[in-house]
């Protein structure tokens, strides 16, 4: 595996586990995709064959169909923890080869916690979405603080900022740390 630091480690390690491998295999495939797309739309309340849903489903496939283009080296159709991690080293080194299923992704995920639709998300929509994955509402609470630096909203230029130190920085006191609602890093 590169040379990624233990810090940068745990928090790729985090978003694999928690966002990605929904079934617990050890390993991203669609199906975990499928699982997430569900997980989504319920927490929504987005039934099966609304536009919303379609939306969701057409819009996460495509994120899982770049994600196993660029990262799944040995095409088994699964992406295994050194694959990922092996791509967002890479993506580290050098953030302007952002991948458009990584831009894609980043977008979909200030999409979804912008549920009022006003173009930025605030501390209520964040630990709705980030509190549906396991970790306590109050703490996502406490990261949106963080990421937030303070203000009361994040804009979707700022979330991006913040998703791009999320995944490069090496500072631990960095406000993209707490993107996805965990205060562990």
């Amino acid at each position: 595996m590169s040379d990624i630091s233990d810090f940068r480690k745990k928090k790729l390690l985090y978003v694999f586990n928690v966002f990605f491998d929904i079934n617990q295999s050890g390993e991203i495939d669609v199906k975990d995709f499928e699982q997430a797309i569900e997980k989504i739309c319920t927490l929504r309340g987005w039934p099966a064959g609304s536009a919303k849903n379609k939306e969701t489903y057409d819009c996460m496939i495509k994120i899982w169909e770049g994600l196993r283009s660029k990262a799944d080296k040995d095409n088994d159709g699964q992406v295994s923890v050194e694959e990922w991690c092996n791509m967002w080293d890479a993506y580290a080194k050098d953030p302007s080869t952002v991948m458009d299923w990584q831009h894609r992704y980043m977008n979909f995920m200030f999409d979804l916690e912008d549920a009022s639709n006003d173009g930025t998300i605030d501390a209520v929509e964040f630990a709705q979405v980030c509190s549906c994955y396991g970790t306590d509402r109050k703490e996502c609470e406490e990261a949106f603080a963080k990421m937030s630096k303070g203000a009361e909203e994040v804009s979707r230029e700022e979330f991006a900022e913040l998703w791009q130190e999320y995944f490069a920085s090496e500072d631990p006191s960095a406000p993209g740390n707490y993107i996805f609602g965990n205060l562990s890093f």
